[in-house]
């Protein structure tokens, strides 16, 4: 046994669902507005529709956010929104990475 803490460091509190790059980008984009066209978030975080639904259906599932789909004019649409709870979930992971990036701990390198 170490004797180490397991758990102490922040990176132990990272969000996985939110963690990965591209639910991580849309959460970011989601989190500056009331809500977002699907095809403006696709282009907006670069990727594929099929790549962008897949994570998608991940944050829904989790309860970060909502997808509602309707008409504008006669084209169907796809709006996407954070719920209360993603919104919280996102100010979460970014208190968690600014501790991550702000720890004071200097590594000790072996001689």
């Amino acid at each position: 046994m170490s004797g180490r803490k397991t758990g102490a460091h922040p990176r132990h509190q990272l969000d996985e669902i939110i963690h990965a790059p591209v639910r991580l980008s849309a959460m970011a984009a989601l989190a500056a507005a009331d809500r977002v066209a699907f095809g403006l978030l696709r282009d907006t975080v670069e990727v594929s529709d099929s790549l962008l639904s897949r994570h998608i259906l991940t944050l829904e599932r989790a309860g970060y956010v909502e997808v509602v789909k309707g008409y504008e004019g006669k084209r169907p649409r796809t709006w996407l929104s954070l719920t209360d709870e993603g919104r919280a979930a996102f100010e979460r992971y970014q208190r968690t990475l600014r501790a991550l990036i702000d720890t004071t701990s200097p590594v000790q390198h072996p001689d």
